[in-house]
């Protein structure tokens, strides 16, 4: 991908989306167990932090502590409505020190680093209308904040779809049905469950793309639908994404959020002393209004290299799935190696994944500021 043209502006980004590095220490206030593998975890944010930490519903959290002297970040989505004190829902990964941590050992009183609220997957302020989510999985966690804040807020109408194996799994299953319960008719709450047996044979079964047709057919006038909210594995997300699109729905309608990509992982990044030995490129590394000007190798990912020099550059999955490495290429050209997160305007107007950019000219400007 290239730099946009001189004279072009970027794409704007939206409210809430702007990059801020710090960490602080927060107090675990509360872990809710939710069922057998995950808890919602809440955190006690000081007076002083409360502007920084202000979140937009659907937007996360990337945790930060250290384990047998090693650092560990992970993104966690926020699932309290907008104004509450931000809660993270965790379910626990087989052998993931992070998760455990939160689901298992973590106590009221506990210190976990934060950096403050991000991500793009959020309703404007006020957005009433018509909303449709679909969720599976750990996926309710930012659309339950979605859905709770568009309730509570605006009059909007919310029909959410969310599918897991069986009900003993279900995350937020109280929450859902005390947002049913206060809400009524303006929320709609359809569960499916791909290893338990529903009483009606379209709410048994995986959340593939015939089965979200059939659900739409029964359920939603899609073309009443001001927006679309999707989350959870990418093939649950791209499934529906290409029902919406046969349906005509218009893309800048269909807003998507991935938990787990079932892809091949990017090639092992070879790690390179100060000397670079072979083709690089010049890359002028813009954050929090300071540029460093490095000679980075062109087989290493733009942020794997810069840090080195960097430290302070974000990042939390480095897979290409969360975004929160997003950069503005402003001149050259980089190549990204794999692309969840980003939308196709937002690759047209010049943004990549730093933890997935290559370089290709022999200069190259990212700024993580845009």
């Amino acid at each position: 991908m290239t730099a946009p043209a001189p004279g072009t502006a970027p794409a704007a980004r939206p409210a809430g989306g702007r990059r801020r590095t710090a960490f602080h220490p927060l107090r675990v206030a509360a872990v809710e167990p939710l069922c057998a593998d995950a808890a919602a975890v809440t955190l006690d944010v000081p007076d002083g932090l409360a502007d920084a930490f202000a979140f937009a519903p659907g937007q996360s959290l990337t945790l930060r502590r250290v384990f047998d002297g090693r650092e560990e970040r992970r993104s966690y989505s926020i699932c309290a409505a907008a104004g509450e004190a931000p809660k993270v829902g965790v379910r626990l990964v087989p052998g993931g020190r992070f998760s455990t941590w939160l689901v298992r050992d973590a106590r009221p009183g506990d210190t976990v680093e934060a950096a403050p609220p991000s991500g793009r997957f959020h309703p404007e302020p006020g957005a009433g209308g018509r909303h449709v989510c679909v969720a599976a999985g750990s996926g309710i966690t930012p659309v339950l904040s979605i859905a709770a804040t568009l309730l509570r807020t605006t009059d909007a109408r919310v029909t959410l779809v969310y599918g897991n194996r069986r009900a003993d799994t279900v995350m937020f299953a109280d929450e859902l049905a005390d947002l049913k319960d206060a809400h009524g008719t303006r929320f709609e709450l359809v569960h499916v469950l791909s290893r338990e047996v529903r009483e009606a044979d379209l709410l048994s079964g995986r959340l593939d793309a015939a089965r979200i047709d059939a659900l739409l057919d029964a359920f939603v006038a899609t073309e009443a639908v001001d927006h679309w909210w999707l989350c959870g594995p990418f093939g649950m997300v791209e499934d529906a994404r290409a029902v919406l699109r046969r349906r005509g729905v218009p893309a800048d309608r269909v807003h998507r959020e991935l938990f787990f990509v079932d892809a091949a992982p990017p090639p092992p990044v070879r790690r390179t002393e100060d000397a670079v030995d072979g083709p690089a490129s010049r890359v002028s590394v813009v954050l929090d209004g300071r540029t460093s000007e490095l000679l980075l190798p062109r087989d290493v990912p733009v942020l794997d290299a810069a840090q080195r020099h960097r430290p302070d550059l974000p990042f939390a999955c480095k897979g290409g799935v969360c975004g929160t490495c997003r950069v503005l290429v402003r001149d050259g050209e980089v190549r990204m190696r794999r692309n969840y997160a980003l939308d196709d305007t937002e690759v047209a107007a010049g943004y990549a994944l730093s933890c997935q950019a290559l370089p290709v000219t022999e200069r190259v400007v990212v700024d993580y500021d845009a």
